[in-house]
């Protein structure tokens, strides 16, 4: 062979053979350089295609070996590529292993299937046993929102198949590969998306397929063997970080559960023990004999709010900071029918029962009803004590948990103790206040009556006899008699006095005015009662051997009362006129006739006038002017003058027949008062 110098320069870090060496041989050197330096496939062909130009000797074999040198440049890079994507497998499986949300793993799954297979969309789908089908879960390099909520039913489409089988499917045109089954709602988002070329794997824990993972181009494209088992690696280490993620959320889910049960637990815990502490704290209170203002001072503090305690009238007992005057009608209506706990009109109304009865009212105001509403806010203490001792700044009232509702409707039971606690006190004292009532009122001989044991005893129950004291007897409809006797009973205590029942009708002894008292007690009370109290008052009595004279006394008034038809009105004897001046007997006349002609007689003292001698003038002729002139012997515009001047003094109405009929028996009174026999007025 002749040796035949190479016209071509050699490539760069190949050296060039020795001009004695044949060209055959420098050309396999240069070739085992080319394959040693990891050049292309290109210049690997260079060598051979010089020595055939240069129709050099060993041409063909240098042919062979240039195939050789690209089979394995081709197997390097083969084992290259397959090193790489291992790599990428196991930086893959570590990334997963790091990440604990489960939307952070299947997103990392996704990304990383699409950069491992250089695919235009990658997405994954799991699988609904429930629905039998599997659903569209994360998408990457998707821009269709129909494709991206698309739900394929088991052996739909090749993704359907694939979660079906549990084997790997691939499509180089899946438009117009008719081996999948097509629907409309599935072709209809592939083409949306634009895909052609599509490769699915089954994500399996063991035998069971939790879902399928893609690759997809949008031109055709074919699946070697080696994507296809990538993809299926990649599916395996995805389904394990899958099942870690879910099994993870599982446990912290499980840890949050564990959490808010040991927080409910604890809850429970302080519940019972600020029930317990309550409930020992009221107990004290109730069995000490406590007064029912500390017990709303204690309730008022344990649930943090306004808390007033009502009568079953509405009567205010206690009151610890703001709040309505009288409990909300409809949550004590709806209280008392559940026997619950109810919030109406801003405030939580708890009714005190014991069986039915109906004792009383506590009513919560300053914290929040069920809708997230508060009422008033508490700035007072308990009524007498300073202001601000129980304050809560405004709006800070948040709404009553379980337990505080609970320890409400338990101080309701406790109140109800206390009250009926009390009001057996009450009962006993009020029997004691009665029998010395009834022997106040029973008439006897003054030495044997025990003035001084009688005194001895009213002593005893805080009433001074001595002291000018108004008697009331009072009468209602039968139906509310037993309340008009309970709350005439709770008011003798308030007034330091005396009540009790006596034929069938209610009596009270206090000191006050006979009238003013007598309407204060019919206006009051007929409004409590929602029933007409009819009230006839006598007095003023200042000693044990008054009362009996007194008590008939108010009982002809009240008679009187009934009889004008007046009933639901409240009198004394001096305040029914005439009628009262012939009713009584022990008749106090110079206080009528003041009553009547009190005005007109200061007015005559004042200016040295003659109003009370022209007025018995005119009635005692028959209301005649001129008749009156006469016997006055004054001109008749002067009698005309002076009647116009006692107009004014006693009113318009002065002449009324009532008025008249008044002012004729105050003045012949008068005259008798003055002067023995009754003298008509004469010239």
């Amino acid at each position: 062979m002749t040796d035949v110098p190479s016209p071509d320069v050699p490539s760069p870090g190949v050296t060039s053979a020795p001009a004695t060496l044949p060209a055959a041989a420098s050309a396999l050197r240069e070739l085992l350089d080319l394959l040693a330096a990891g050049a292309p496939a290109e210049q690997l062909a260079g060598p051979a295609a010089r020595a055939r130009a240069a129709d050099a000797s060993g041409a063909a074999w240098l042919a062979e070996a240039t195939e050789a040198a690209l089979s394995v440049r081709r197997t390097l890079d083969q084992h290259r590529r397959r090193e790489a994507e291992l790599a990428a497998l196991f930086d893959t499986a570590g990334d997963l292993a790091a990440l604990r949300d489960l939307d952070a793993v299947l997103r990392a799954i996704v990304r990383r299937a699409r950069t491992l297979l250089g695919a235009d969309v990658a997405y994954l789908t799991l699988n609904d046993p429930a629905a039998h089908n599997t659903y569209m879960r994360v998408t990457d390099g998707s821009v269709s929102a129909a494709f991206q909520q698309l739900r394929l039913r088991m052996g739909d489409g090749l993704g359907g198949l694939v979660a079906q089988t549990a084997r790997p499917y691939a499509s180089r045109d899946y438009r117009t590969d008719h081996r999948f089954r097509h629907t409309g709602a599935i072709d209809s988002g592939v083409g949306e998306e634009g895909l052609r070329g599509i490769l699915g794997v089954p994500l399996r824990l063991g035998d069971e397929v939790i879902g399928v993972l893609y690759a997809a181009d949008r031109e055709p494209r074919d699946f070697t063997p080696d994507t296809i088992a990538l993809l299926g690696s990649l599916a395996d280490h995805a389904a394990v970080a899958i099942d870690g993620a879910r099994l993870m959320e599982e446990t912290r889910a499980a840890l949050v559960g564990l959490e808010a049960a040991n927080a409910t637990a604890r809850a429970h815990s302080e519940a019972l023990r600020r029930a317990s502490d309550a409930h020992d704290r009221l107990t004290e209170l109730v069995l000490r004999g406590g007064e029912v203002g500390e017990v709303a001072a204690a309730i008022a503090a344990l649930l943090d709010g306004n808390l007033s305690i009502h009568d079953t009238d509405g009567t205010e007992l206690a009151r610890v900071g703001e709040g309505p005057a009288a409990p909300p009608a409809r949550g004590l209506a709806e209280s008392r029918a559940n026997g619950r706990a109810a919030y109406h009109d801003g405030a939580w109304t708890c009714a005190v029962l014991a069986g039915a009865e109906l004792l009383g009212t506590l009513v919560l105001t300053g914290r929040a009803g069920p809708d997230g509403t508060t009422g008033t806010n508490r700035t007072n203490g308990p009524t007498g004590s300073p202001a601000g001792t129980t304050d809560s700044p405004a709006g800070e009232g948040g709404s009553l948990s379980d337990a505080d509702l609970r320890l409400f409707e338990r101080a309701g039971l406790v109140t109800a103790l206390l009250l009926l606690l009390h009001r057996s006190v009450a009962e006993t004292e009020d029997r004691v206040r009665g029998e010395l009532l009834d022997d106040l009122l029973t008439a006897a001989p003054p030495g044997r009556r025990g003035t001084g044991s009688l005194a001895l005893r009213a002593k005893r129950l805080g009433v001074d006899l001595a002291a000018s004291h108004a008697v009331a007897v009072l009468d209602c409809d039968p139906p509310v008699r037993s309340r008009l006797a309970a709350d005439i009973a709770r008011r003798a205590r308030a007034l330091g006095g005396l009540a009790g029942t006596r034929e069938g009708l209610v009596v009270l002894i206090a000191p006050a005015r006979p009238g003013e008292l007598a309407r204060d007690l019919a206006q009051q009370l007929s409004r409590t009662l929602g029933s007409p109290v009819t009230v006839g008052a006598a007095g003023p009595a200042t000693g044990p051997a008054d009362f009996p004279h007194a008590h008939s006394e108010a009982r002809r008034c009240l008679n009187a009362l009934h009889a004008l038809g007046r009933t639901g009105d409240g009198s004394d004897l001096t305040e029914l006129g005439f009628l009262g001046v012939l009713l009584g007997d022990r008749s106090d006349v110079a206080a009528y006739v003041g009553r009547v002609l009190g005005v007109v007689q200061d007015y005559d003292e004042e200016r040295g006038t003659e109003l009370i001698r022209t007025l018995e003038a005119y009635y005692a002729h028959g209301g005649s002017l001129s008749r009156a002139k006469d016997a006055l012997h004054v001109h008749v515009n002067t009698v005309t003058q002076r009647l116009e001047r006692v107009g004014r003094l006693l009113g318009a109405d002065w002449n009324s027949p009532a008025r008249a009929l008044e002012l004729q028996l105050a003045l012949r009174l008068h005259r008798l008062a003055a002067s023995g026999p009754e003298q008509a007025p004469g010239p």
